[in-house]
């Protein structure tokens, strides 16, 4: 199970990748890789479908980007978690977030499992925004629904 120390050693990285990132703006794999610049992180944007967002480089894969990137925020479907975490590792990138929140997000016990293995650490099925501060209140909800059925990290 992830920690709350695993979360905030995410939190506290400033370069990291955000895969699946779409080119639409309303989509909330963009509306979370905007949150996170606004923030004044580094987010470079992973997507083998495009090659540019609001004028920044995307690359098709995590071990492309130069320099390379600290964390990696998955935000794709399960189905392409495996790869993802395998090219991670090849990047050298030892902090990883599968997403996770409404939608069944990015989480697979295989992609957990090779993590740990490889010494990765993982945050798993967690959605970021419920650890954001000043975060709209829905998440502040989710936050406290994830603490009354004990699957908030502690």
């Amino acid at each position: 199970m992830t920690t709350l120390q695993q979360v905030d050693d995410f939190l506290a990285l400033k370069r990291v990748a955000v895969v699946g990132v779409s080119r639409n703006p309303k989509d909330f794999t963009h509306v979370m890789w905007q949150e996170f610049r606004q923030r004044r992180y580094e987010a470079i944007p992973v997507n083998p479908a495009v090659k540019e967002l609001d004028g920044q480089t995307c690359y098709a894969k995590v071990q492309e980007i130069q320099p390379p990137v600290e964390g990696v925020l998955i935000m794709t479907s399960a189905k392409t978690t495996d790869q993802i975490v395998h090219d991670c590792a090849e990047a050298g990138v030892k902090r990883v977030w599968m997403y996770g929140g409404a939608a069944p997000g990015a989480k697979t016990k295989t992609a957990i499992a090779f993590c740990e293995e490889n010494g990765m650490e993982v945050v798993a099925g967690l959605c970021p925004y419920m650890f954001l501060p000043g975060t709209p209140a829905f998440h502040g909800m989710h936050r406290v629904w994830k603490k009354l059925t004990r699957s908030y990290p502690h």
